[in-house]
């Protein structure tokens, strides 16, 4: 976690720059969206998707101010998201904070994030770059097309992993992918360059949810910033959940799908059956088997920077990609 801490601290100050232009990004005379603008900043988060965004125009050799606004574009594209996740969700806490659609509702919220939305896109024209335009406007379509299919799939036990894949492959592992790709664009990387760091930023990016997904069930709930087993409480079928099925009896696979059937409408039961779908994954080592699936993308996601010249710069990058796999649990 060392190497991983002097990677924040060294972009700590690019990383400001990004924030003051990412808040920016809400300024308008509707009081209610730069007000709803400074409360989510302020709840925090690591910006992993700008700091890949940083890395990778560093291993490209690109140290133009344009990295930062487009690091700050790919932040707003990814808050913007989350306001809407957590309408959708019906989510309470994000970063240990009052969701914003309780305090301001869930009208003004999914409004405030379509405004983040088109600004950002907004300002992303301005660089005059077809290939950043295409990247983003490809990003952005996904990741809806993502939020679609994981509605489709609430509550639904026969969901296969290529199914869980793609989910995850939307919802995280296109915008870091799109990050990634554009530090290259900046650069002026031939295609091969490009397709490696954007092939490298999806990897990156699904291992970056299985291991959210697998923390769910056992992280510290302090360090997680969200309620344990709260994918389980929303429906939400994840690996641990699909290799747990997988391997159990077929009258334990009826109960996880009773379980599963009765989420949200027996509230009162819904911490014995946690603790019941727990005790299962110890049985048949599901985390355990999760977490070899997903460092396995990990390492595949590190081989396509082969392309690359060894540097410190391709070991900062590679370390982050590592870092998916270190949180803490």
């Amino acid at each position: 976690m060392s190497k991983v801490n002097e990677i924040f601290a060294k972009y700590a100050d690019e990383l400001k720059e990004v924030e003051v232009d990412l808040l920016s990004m809400f300024q308008s005379e509707v009081y209610l969206i730069p007000m709803i603008g400074r409360y989510i900043l302020n709840s925090g988060g690591k910006r992993i998707r700008p700091l890949f965004l940083l890395l990778s125009a560093d291993l490209c050799n690109y140290k133009g101010a344009n990295r930062r606004i487009l690091g700050a574009i790919i932040e707003a594209i990814h808050t913007a998201s989350l306001l809407h996740d957590d309408v959708i969700d019906g989510a309470q806490t994000r970063r240990g904070k009052t969701a914003s659609h309780i305090l301001w509702g869930n009208q003004v919220v999914v409004l405030v994030g379509d405004y983040l939305y088109s600004n950002a896109l907004r300002l992303a024209v301005e660089q005059k770059s077809q290939s950043i335009m295409e990247t983003l406007s490809n990003a952005t379509t996904k990741m809806t097309e993502g939020e679609i299919l994981q509605l489709n799939k609430i509550g639904d036990p026969e969901i296969t992993e290529e199914e869980y894949f793609k989910i995850i492959s939307a919802k995280t592992g296109v915008l870091i992918s799109a990050a990634c790709k554009i530090g290259g664009i900046l650069a002026g990387k031939p295609n091969e360059f490009l397709n490696a760091l954007a092939n490298f930023g999806l990897k990156t990016g699904i291992a970056f949810q299985m291991a959210d997904d697998i923390l769910d069930y056992m992280a510290k709930e302090d360090n997680l910033g969200k309620k344990l087993g709260k994918d389980l409480e929303e429906g939400k079928i994840t690996m641990p959940l699909i290799q747990l099925l997988k391997s159990a009896t077929d009258n334990e696979r009826q109960e996880i799908k009773e379980i599963i059937a009765n989420v949200g409408k027996k509230p009162e039961e819904f911490h014995r059956n946690q603790e019941r779908i727990i005790k299962l994954f110890k049985k048949y080592n599901s985390i355990e088997d999760s977490l070899r699936i997903a460092e396995a993308i990990i390492r595949d996601a590190k081989a396509e920077l082969e392309i690359f010249n060894n540097s410190e710069e391709k070991e900062t990058i590679i370390a982050m990609a590592d870092y998916a796999m270190s949180r803490e649990r």
